[in-house]
């Protein structure tokens, strides 16, 4: 052997034996040991694999394979590999029912606003006219509303009047009952019509939160023993069937969807027909909340809910999802829809994050609108129906 010959093998060695971390091969030797599946961690793993214009190996495959340098030998032949024992499938885990949060603890901000002078009324020995005032624009910075506000200081002075009462305390209690009584005997419960392919629609602009509320609405409706199926009718919202599509799994849902921009009508009517054919009990349909203008955008939900009515469809809720923080421009924006589609109940998002909860006032008294659900919360429980008197204790407590 040449002098030349003795120094490459020499170099070869020195490479081999732990220069490089890791190895790229284009193809495969034809003299390298083809590495056997189930190696522990010592063995060689293809790590990523690319298809493309590189050069081609021995076997012309012109594929890139990474592979784990450590625990093979300075020789190049592997170690020996140790037996590993498959681990037994882990049983799916089993589902909590989920607990319902309080007005109360999640109701702190509003709470907080509103009664920051209630408090004080209650130390009051007798109501003047700059009380009564003051008691009016407590109401009114709350988001009630300017006519609701007005009409329930005038009731309670009313009855105030006709009961002799002028003190803070009993005022107090007066004005209680009457925010009690405007929120009664309301039709608070979502229906699901048996022998029919229910169809819920659920309208509003957009980041107020409609697709979350169907994701845990679909959940809810899981775990009561209902099968739903989502349709990804908001087309023109970027990622807006990914993130339905997400959902859905969590809560074992179908879901139908469509390509972004296309008819979102066509896609609540291929939800319809797929609900009809898997026997699914109702369909949630998100909707768009922004088209080139308001005129477009009414146009397009009063289609979408003519096609979503049609047989085997049968629309038994229209759901207003309005964002709690935003006060009385939840009310302009329920104006605006209601006009366009038939609302049967409002879903009031965000409202543990708002100081402005006297928006359900506004909303019933005004719109004539019962509020069905309530955001309190990020997680999936959190989403619980509207108790009035749950609701009024949090408020004045």
């Amino acid at each position: 052997m040449e002098w030349f010959e003795i120094v490459a093998v020499a170099v070869a060695g020195v490479v081999g034996a732990g220069g490089l971390g890791f190895l790229t091969l284009r193809g495969r030797s034809s003299q390298a040991p083809e590495p056997e599946s189930g190696r522990s961690s010592g063995s060689v793993d293809v790590l990523d694999r690319v298809d493309g214009d590189v050069d081609e190996g021995l076997d012309g495959s012109g594929s890139v394979i990474v592979v784990d340098r450590e625990g093979v030998d300075q020789e190049g032949v592997d170690l020996e590999p140790e037996l590993e024992i498959p681990a037994e499938p882990e049983p799916e885990p089993e589902r909590v029912p989920l607990g319902r949060p309080s007005f109360f603890e999640r109701f702190s901000k509003a709470r907080s606003a509103f009664t920051g002078y209630l408090g004080d009324l209650v130390g009051i020995g007798k109501v003047d006219e700059e009380t009564w005032e003051e008691l009016e624009e407590a109401l009114i910075r709350a988001d009630v509303g300017v006519s609701t506000s007005l009409a329930l200081i005038s009731d309670v002075r009313n009855e105030a009047k006709e009961a002799g009462v002028d003190d803070g305390a009993a005022i107090l209690e007066l004005l209680k009952k009457r925010m009690r009584a405007e929120l009664a005997d309301k039709q608070r419960d979502l229906t699901i019509d048996d022998g029919e392919t229910n169809v819920w629609l659920f309208v509003g602009v957009n980041g107020v939160g409609k697709t979350t509320t169907i994701g845990k609405l679909g959940r809810r409706l899981s775990d009561a023993g209902y099968k739903p199926l989502m349709a990804a009718g908001d087309t023109f919202r970027a990622a807006a069937a990914e993130q339905l599509t997400m959902w859905a799994e969590r809560a074992n849902a179908e879901i139908v969807r469509g390509n972004e921009g296309g008819d979102p009508s066509s896609v609540i009517f291929d939800g319809v027909q797929a609900a009809a054919a898997r026997n699914c009990d109702v369909v949630l349909a998100d909707t768009a909340g922004r088209l080139q203008n308001k005129s477009n955008l009414m146009d397009e939900l009063s289609k979408v809910r003519r096609v979503a009515d049609r047989e085997p469809g049968h629309v038994s809720e229209v759901l207003l999802v309005i964002d709690a923080t935003t006060g009385q421009n939840g009310m302009s924006q329920a104006k605006v829809f209601t006009e366009a589609v038939e609302v049967t109940g409002v879903v009031l998002t965000k409202l543990d994050g708002s100081a402005k909860g006297g928006i359900v006032f506004a909303i019933e008294t005004e719109l004539g609108i019962p509020v069905k659900l309530v955001g309190l919360g990020e997680g999936v429980a959190d989403l619980i129906d509207f108790d009035p008197d749950e609701f009024i204790n949090a408020l004045f407590e």
